[in-house]
This record gives C-alpha cells, sequence and structure tokens, in this order.
C-alpha cells in the first residue's frame, strides 16, 4: 500500500516589521549625523574661502590707499587748531586729498575715502571712494564706487603741522571676513575679524 508522500514546508528567512523599524532608524541616525557633519564642513569651507579673499582684498585696498596718501599734495579734514593736542592728531572716518596731476592741472579735483554707513546705523559699513569736481557749487561727484563691504570700522589718524600740513596718516580698517549672514562660524564667544593698521608720509616730506 502507497502512502502518501510528506511535504515539507521550508520557511523563508525574512525581516520582520520590527527589525526593519530599527534598521530604519539606525539609517536614518547614521545619516543625519552625516549630513550635520557635511554640513559643517561646508560652512567651514565656505567661511575659509570669504575670509582668504576678504584678506586679499583688504590689503590691495589698504596698499592702494597708501599709495595715495604718500603721493597726494593737499589733505582734509584738518583741525581748527593745529596747536590744540586734543584736535590734532585729528581721527575722522574719512580722508580727502588732491592727486598730484590733479593739483598740477588745477581742475578742481578732490578724492574722498569714506565710511559710509551699508543700512544700519551702528554698522557695518561700506568704505568708498569718491571723485568730486569741487569747481561747481555744489560739489558734483564725477565717480563713486565701494571698495570694501561689511566694515567693522574704519578710521584716519591725520597729524597735521602749522600750514596745516599733513606729516603722517594712519590708515585704521577692521574688516568682518564673511559677509553672507546665512554662514555663521564662530571662534569662542566673537566672530573672527580682519584688522589691518598702517601709516604713511606723504612724499614731499620723505
Amino acid at each position: 500500500m502507497n502512502q502518501p508522500a510528506i511535504r515539507t514546508q521550508r520557511r523563508v528567512a525574512g525581516f520582520s516589521v520590527i527589525e526593519m523599524l530599527i534598521a530604519l532608524a539606525i539609517t536614518s541616525t547614521l545619516l543625519t549625523a552625516t549630513l550635520a557633519a557635511f554640513d559643517a564642513s561646508w560652512r567651514s569651507y565656505r567661511y575659509t574661502t570669504e575670509a582668504a579673499s576678504s584678506h586679499v582684498v583688504s590689503r590691495i585696498v589698504a596698499t592702494r590707499l597708501l599709495g595715495m596718501i604718500r603721493t597726494g599734495a593737499e589733505f582734509g579734514p584738518f583741525p581748527d587748531d593745529v596747536y590744540d593736542s586734543s584736535q590734532n592728531p585729528l581721527t575722522s572716518n574719512s580722508i580727502e586729498f588732491i592727486a598730484e596731476a590733479d593739483r598740477i592741472a588745477d581742475n578742481g579735483r578732490v578724492t574722498r575715502i569714506e565710511r559710509r554707513s551699508a543700512g544700519e546705523p551702528n554698522g557695518p559699513y561700506e568704505l568708498w571712494y569718491v571723485l568730486l569736481d569741487t569747481s561747481t557749487e555744489p560739489a558734483t561727484i564725477i565717480e563713486q564706487r565701494p571698495l570694501i563691504r561689511n566694515v567693522a570700522e574704519a578710521m584716519f589718524i591725520l597729524e597735521y603741522e602749522p600750514g596745516p600740513r599733513l606729516v603722517r596718516a594712519t590708515v585704521d580698517l577692521t574688516i568682518n571676513p564673511n559677509d553672507d549672514q546665512a554662514v555663521q562660524v564662530r571662534i569662542g564667544d566673537e566672530t573672527p575679524t580682519i584688522r589691518l593698521v598702517a601709516s604713511a608720509v606723504p612724499r614731499q616730506l620723505e
């Protein structure tokens, strides 16, 4: 008598719902940590590149300013009393001068480097180049353009002798290296800034 064959059912191995949920939770945690690390690296990279760019631009502008001061002929603003130590040296947010070529041509052109508000009364500011024609009343602007943006402070310390005659000009610039407010990279409690301080003597006194 033939006996029916006994069929054995093999259980197929697989993941249960609970195991799948645990795996998804682990995967999402790892992805979140990876994205956070990538985001921090990207922010650091952007800050480093912008800081390096700001350093280069700021130094170029400062070097150019010193060169313009050395070759300038007449300067301003100047104190009411050069003998008054509370007025001389004079600290200003701008400097005016007549280039030697403009003095020879006697065309009434005056160059001004000035700190301007970028919208907020307490900064950040912008450093502007302005070329004026003072032969008209009032003076007209021939050319103007920004030199540096996101300036924390810009000061010009002007030392005069009787005349008044400029004997030394000191440029003091403080620049925030990152002008993208979406990127916030801080060391301690303060955002690093660029500080450039340099002095120049007009060539006629050298």
